[in-house]
């Protein structure tokens, strides 16, 4: 079984972090000297993910039989058609996933691109902060193994259904929908919890840092559930089917079996109601830690909490590296 060893969050500061670059790197670096030292542990490996909106993925087909020169030819072509910009400037990788199921002579691979400078800032980050990058994964792979925790909470553990996981995060939210485990859609949305610190820091004449911290400690005016929480929770709930009638246009998909909503938006008491109520649709919190033991080291009840938003974060905490 495996177990929650230790833990740590540490907030950004706001736009720290925008459109997957890194704008404040001093204050990221920061951040996570701060958490590797509340973290208490003598590791330095770390695994990191660029967000899916800053990689290009595509599945090809590479000849079973290959050797590995034939492989890479093949992969730079195929690189050199997708990328938008000079294959000097990009890291690539990429992983094959087995047989084609029309052409077992053929194998299925998945070959991913990013542009080399987002990889860089964040490994110099981490290396500024006295951290090894020892995986750049994406945080849509990482949602992938995330959810497969989570899998025996549905029926027949998932098989055959449609899957939408609702990530709700500060500036954004990022909806993957996936098959038998296997991404079929994914689409951001302009939409996340700065939304909610916005209108608490205007309706209570707050400045932002204090209207965060008020809203993560409880510490607002009774009239905030109904004049400004529950509108919030709304209107995450109308973008939510919104998202969904997206995907029903974009695809040849017309459900969707489960929604797991995840993200820090996720942890407010009463979301799951409301965007059930809205949609119609099965709905439960994400909490990838549903079935792993807990050390003495971690407290069981905050981390029930906050796992929606460690979501993510626990993909790449189940990435398997051999540390130097």
């Amino acid at each position: 079984m495996r177990r929650v060893e230790r833990y740590a969050v540490v907030p950004l500061p706001k736009e720290a972090v925008q459109e997957g670059a890194i704008s404040k790197p001093e204050a990221v670096e920061a951040a996570l000297r701060e958490a590797w030292k509340n973290l208490n542990s003598r590791t330095k490996d770390i695994v990191l993910a660029l967000p899916a909106s800053s990689v290009i993925t595509k599945k090809i087909m590479l000849p079973g039989a290959a050797t590995e020169a034939e492989i890479e030819t093949q992969i730079n072509a195929e690189a050199n058609q997708v990328a938008s910009f000079p294959l000097g400037d990009v890291s690539l990788d990429y992983q094959i996933l087995g047989p084609n199921a029309k052409n077992p002579t053929e194998n299925d691979a998945l070959l991913v691109l990013a542009r080399r400078e987002r990889v860089e800032e964040r490994v110099a980050v981490a290396e500024a902060a006295g951290l090894r990058t020892a995986i750049m994964d994406v945080d849509a792979f990482a949602t992938l193994t995330a959810y497969e925790q989570m899998a025996f909470q549905l029926p027949d553990q998932g098989a055959g259904q449609v899957v939408a996981i609702i990530d709700i995060g500060a500036s954004s939210t990022r909806v993957n929908v996936l098959l038998d485990n296997q991404m079929v859609y994914q689409r951001e949305h302009a939409l996340g919890g700065n939304t909610l610190t916005n209108e608490i820091s205007r309706r209570f004449d707050l400045p932002l840092e204090e209207a965060e911290d008020a809203k993560r400690k409880g510490l607002l005016p009774d009239s905030y559930e109904a004049e400004v929480l529950q509108p919030f929770l709304d209107s995450i709930a109308q973008e939510i089917g919104r998202a969904l009638q997206l995907f029903f246009s974009a695809t040849s998909y017309q459900r969707v079996d489960h929604i797991l909503l995840a993200g820090g938006c996720a942890s407010i008491p009463g979301l799951d109601d409301v965007v059930h109520g809205k949609v119609q649709t099965s709905t439960m919190i994400a909490n990838p830690f549903a079935k792993m033991a807990v050390s003495s080291n971690v407290k069981a009840r905050q981390l029930a909490a906050e796992a929606p938003g460690l979501f993510v974060a626990c993909g790449l905490a189940l990435r398997r590296f051999d540390p130097t």
